[in-house]
């Protein structure tokens, strides 16, 4: 298979980086959505990224069940376990001339590259009138998710970001022992991870070191700030890197917090601070770092939805731990007995009890484990009122069935786009080192906090834009 010419960009393709501009209103007509196939037949799934987490992500989707048709990755060194895997499929660097030459083959794109370029990637698909599948966090910057969500609107796409916990089992038991009072009102919560794993608290730019051959520096860096190309960036620790990641709170968050953002509606923070930090600078994410949000008392929209009524919650405060930090543990839990999963998870304390659920709400139950074995009768008696996942495969393999059937998958962009802005302003928090008030229903900050907006919607390097 050769290697296509990536620096050649058509017109049509410079039109997909900088369409977002007319989204602003949304008010002409939709475009006509691609057209579904049926459940006996097999999606054209292209992939913007295709070695590592992408690997994995096209591989579950795809399985022997559905066509890889197109694969793009700027580094084929990372790539090379999707391109020998799927050597039929045409081979990219850059995800905009794929779109461009392989657009009419099609049918769906899964983005799973570094975080900066999942937003303009995604749109570009959308755009087309593909339907997307896009690993957490969805976007590297709040205003960026809002684009996404009134493009999956408008062109009428199945979306389904990667938080492969919230098609579990785990997080619908919590979301129904919270809903039903197990554990009281809840009046806090602390969610903890272990990461950063990667290299973070680095306060400078990297050297400059020589571009592989394999890799096409200039496509990676993106919407980026070109900055010169050194290992410490790819293929794996970006991550950090505030130019191209979301650190560990934009990594895991969207797993861990999503237990709490379900059960109790965390939609609409009324402010955030970072307490404490380690190693805080520009250019990456913090070593350690601990983040205070507070909600106000609110109408539950998940839970009302379920019940079938309206269901009020009281105030709300939630800590986010990480780099190791974790929280003080209840007096009453003994020594010996595991929180959450150990190095991630999430406590619940509430007016009559205490819950814990792990990294992707497994293993949800009541603390003490000698309250669990006291309340396990009711705790299983719990009504399953959140509808199961069912489909074989999945996570992943839903979204597939969403493509074909056109039913919503479980974190289509309506739930994903606000969990992900709720996660991102802990990051803003972090990056000002100041509290922010965050007005939700107006989507901005109502305080003077200095930077505060380029944080929000960061700018674009030419020719990239999102409007």
């Amino acid at each position: 298979m050769s290697e296509t010419n990536y620096k050649h960009i058509s017109r049509r393709t410079f039109f997909f980086m900088s369409g977002a501009a007319a989204l602003a209103g949304c008010a002409t007509t939709a475009r006509k959505p691609s057209i579904r196939v049926s459940a006996n037949e097999r999606l054209n799934i292209a992939g913007v990224g295709c070695g590592g987490q992408a690997f994995g992500d096209l591989n579950d989707i795809i399985r022997d069940q559905e066509n890889c048709v197109a694969l793009c990755d700027p580094d084929w060194d990372r790539g090379k376990s999707g391109f020998q895997k799927w050597p039929g499929a045409a081979k990219y660097r850059d995800y905009r001339e794929m779109l461009d030459k392989e657009h009419k083959n099609i049918d769906a794109v899964v983005v799973a590259c570094p975080d900066h370029m999942h937003a303009p990637a995604a749109l570009a698909a959308m755009q087309l009138g593909k339907h997307v599948y896009v690993e957490k966090p969805l976007t590297r910057a709040i205003y960026e998710a809002d684009v996404l969500l009134k493009a999956a609107r408008r062109y009428k796409v199945a979306t389904q970001m990667g938080n492969q916990g919230h098609s579990g089992d785990g997080v619908r038991r919590m979301c129904e022992a919270v809903w039903a009072g197990l554990a009281g009102d809840i009046t806090e919560v602390h969610i903890w991870t272990n990461r950063p794993v990667w290299p973070q608290g680095i306060a400078e730019p990297l050297p400059e070191e020589p571009v592989p051959d394999t890799m096409a520096w200039d496509a990676w860096i993106g919407v980026a700030p070109m900055r010169p190309y050194n290992k410490g960036y790819a293929p794996f620790n970006w991550r950090g890197w505030w130019d191209f990641g979301c650190g560990a709170l934009g990594d895991m968050a969207c797993h861990i917090m999503d237990p709490a953002y379900w059960a109790l509606d965390l939609s609409t923070p009324t402010s955030v601070e970072c307490l404490k930090q380690e190693n805080a600078n520009k250019q990456t994410g913090p070593t350690k770092a601990l983040v205070r949000y507070e909600f106000p008392k609110r109408v539950n929209q998940y839970a009302s939805k379920y019940l079938g009524k309206d269901v009020t919650m009281p105030p709300v405060v939630v800590y986010w731990y990480e780099g190791g930090w974790q929280p003080e543990r209840p007096a009453d839990v003994p020594a010996e007995e595991q929180l959450g999963d150990g190095d991630n998870g999430s406590l619940f304390v509430g007016t009559k009890g205490l819950l814990t659920t792990g990294c992707y709400g497994d293993d949800t139950r009541l603390v003490p484990a000698s309250v669990m074995e006291t309340q396990k009768a009711a705790f299983e008696k719990l009504e399953k009122v959140i509808p199961r996942v069912e489909t074989p495969g999945g996570h992943r393999r839903d979204w597939v069935r969403a493509c074909k059937d056109g039913n919503p998958s479980a974190s289509d962009f309506e739930y994903a786009v606000p969990l992900t802005k709720t996660v991102l302003l802990g990051n803003l928090a972090m990056q000002t080192g100041e509290k922010v008030y965050w007005d939700a229903a107006n989507d901005r900050v109502t305080n003077n906090v200095p930077g505060v907006e380029a944080l929000i919607k960061p700018e674009y390097r030419a020719p990239y834009t999102l409007g």
